[in-house]
């Protein structure tokens, strides 16, 4: 008997479709290529039903720095269009608060958007204002890793918003790698250290590389103000552009917010 002959039958089988993962929707997210945590607490903050999040990577520096921040503008568009828009994304985020902060929200929106023209997109700190706003924040308190030049230009993004900025706390740390290595009790003892300040309303914590959303209820019963942070923020809206209005237990007050009005 040759090799031919012991070969099993291969029988067509019959089946039928529906309408795949994610079938409520679809949400594309731009990962830094030196993120360790977006893509893990995203799993979390998305846990709903009929919602899938889809990745893409994107090529940057390790080091954090207005100059290379900057260059990752010529890497957004790559990394948009490595999500096929035949996927039918209900929104798109760019993973990335520092990097928003120095080429600009406007601008990567308009990457984004001569990409997937049509599907909305947002990032970090335009998230973080939306957040702020649905939670009533206007004294700010904010908490970063970065070097102080990055800092000041956030600071900044946030008072051209209306939002004042009362008190800031930095870790004083550009490697990113270093940053994805920060514990979480570090994060949740400075962000009640920054938040417990009479003249802060609520804590916003920057970076997607933080491990922060773990940390978000127990910093607000700390401190009995609303508190947010990069992908805790950038999940929400994503998920409010989506049209997905469900509340998640376990993540603070603004996973229990909608969207706040236009104006």
């Amino acid at each position: 008997m040759d090799a031919t002959d012991q070969q099993a039958r291969i029988e067509r089988l019959n089946f039928s479709t529906d309408d795949g993962a994610g079938e409520r929707a679809r949400i594309g997210l731009l990962v830094l290529e030196s993120d360790q945590t977006v893509e893990w607490e995203f799993r979390a903050l998305t846990d709903l039903p009929g919602v899938s999040v889809y990745h893409a990577r994107l090529a940057n520096e390790i080091t954090v720095t207005p100059e290379t921040l900057a260059r990752m503008e010529q890497e957004l568009p790559v990394a948009a269009g490595l999500l096929p828009g035949y996927m039918g994304f209900k929104s798109i985020g760019y993973g990335c608060t520092s990097g928003s902060t120095i080429i600009g929200e406007d601008r990567v929106a308009e990457i984004i958007e001569d990409i997937h023209p049509g599907v909305p997109s947002t990032n970090p700190l335009t998230a973080a204002k939306a957040a702020l706003a649905a939670l009533g924040v206007k004294r700010l308190g904010l908490l970063t890793p970065y070097s102080p030049d990055v800092t000041e230009a956030m600071q900044a993004k946030f008072t051209d918003a209306g939002i004042e900025v009362t008190l800031v706390g930095s870790f004083y740390e550009e490697s990113d790698l270093v940053v994805g290595k920060i514990d979480p009790q570090s994060i949740l003892q400075a962000a009640i250290s920054v938040g417990k300040a009479a003249d802060v309303d609520g804590v916003f914590i920057s970076c997607t590389s933080l491990r922060a959303a773990g940390i978000i209820e127990e910093a607000e019963k700390a401190l009995n103000k609303p508190v947010s942070a990069s992908n805790h923020a950038l999940a929400w809206h994503l998920l409010r552009l989506a049209g997905i209005s469900d509340k998640l237990d376990g993540a603070g007050r603004l996973f229990r917010k909608q969207l706040p009005p236009r104006g």
